[in-house]
């Protein structure tokens, strides 16, 4: 066996550990996930991380124990979250820094070739994994993005004109409900004027996204008193479920994160600044104090 540098070696062990895991994290994933062809490809991920797991056994002449902590965080976000999602986060966040494989590539030239081979192999993998959610990402859009600029001009605009929490929570949850309804019927028609088979199921994902959407936004103004802080935190919800979706589908769908996170946040945020004017100009002209 090859005397390897100190640094080097270190790399090379923390790459052998991921592969171990990993091939174990797959072999899990392979066992819930939904479709035949799903389960060959994340076993077959799963004999692949196993191969690459000795090839780097033979330099460091360890026999490697699995993490257990890690293993079970991915299992837990692939049962929560869906398989694909899990898997291409866990690929991302395994990534060795290019200045640290520079160096084991110094020393182990064969690894150049290892890696470019399993890149390769990984990406054509993951690209064939096809899970039912992904399909009904744009739907689960549709009705997020409309119900964030919907309803927070609206409670925005709640909040001014009446001033009173409980009132804005009921006249949102109205206003969400009734919306709720009528986006994931327009979305069924749509589809089915399309052609489309899964109409229902499109509609049913997109009123699902609409429905958490409006409980998250009226949350703040049935826990609180003080409407102007249910409105500061209700933005600061927005935020953060515009950012958690845009993530999701950025890993999930191998898409950029920032540009349409500053896309929908912005449209969000502007409508209800607007909304928030226009409250505050209805209750001066009409002259209605509540």
């Amino acid at each position: 066996m090859k005397e390897l540098s100190k640094e080097a070696l270190a790399v090379i062990k923390k790459m052998q550990q991921n592969e171990l895991n990993e091939s174990i994290i797959y072999k899990k994933i392979a066992k819930f996930a939904k479709g035949e062809e799903n389960k060959k490809t994340l076993e077959r991920l799963a004999s692949e991380e196993h191969a690459h797991y000795e090839i780097w056994k033979g330099y460091t002449g360890i026999e490697m124990k699995p993490q257990k902590g890690k293993i079970l965080k991915y299992v837990l976000i692939a049962r929560l979250l869906g398989f694909t999602f899990a898997v291409k986060l866990m690929e991302r966040g395994e990534e060795v820094a290019q200045s640290k494989y520079q160096l084991v590539a110094e020393e182990v030239p064969e690894s150049i070739h290892i890696r470019e081979q399993e890149a390769e192999h990984e990406k054509a993998l993951l690209d064939m994994l096809d899970e039912e959610k992904l399909h009904y990402v744009g739907s689960m859009v549709l009705g997020l993005s409309d119900a964030l600029v919907e309803l927070a001009g609206s409670l925005a605009g709640f909040t001014f004109a009446m001033q009173d929490t409980k009132l804005v929570a009921l006249s949102g949850l109205i206003v969400g409900i009734s919306a709720t309804f009528s986006m994931a019927s327009s979305e069924f028609l749509s589809a089915k004027s399309e052609g489309r088979k899964d109409a229902f199921k499109s509609c049913t994902y997109t009123g699902i996204a609409y429905l958490l959407t409006v409980v998250a936004l009226i949350l703040p103004y049935v826990l609180l008193s003080n409407p102007l802080i249910a409105l500061a935190i209700m933005i600061g919800v927005i935020v953060l479920i515009i950012a958690g979706f845009t993530y999701y589908t950025s890993v999930a769908q191998d898409l950029k994160f920032g540009a349409r996170f500053l896309e929908m946040a912005g449209i969000s945020i502007g409508v209800a600044v607007i909304s928030f004017g226009v409250g505050i100009l209805a209750k001066h002209l009409l002259g209605v104090d509540i």
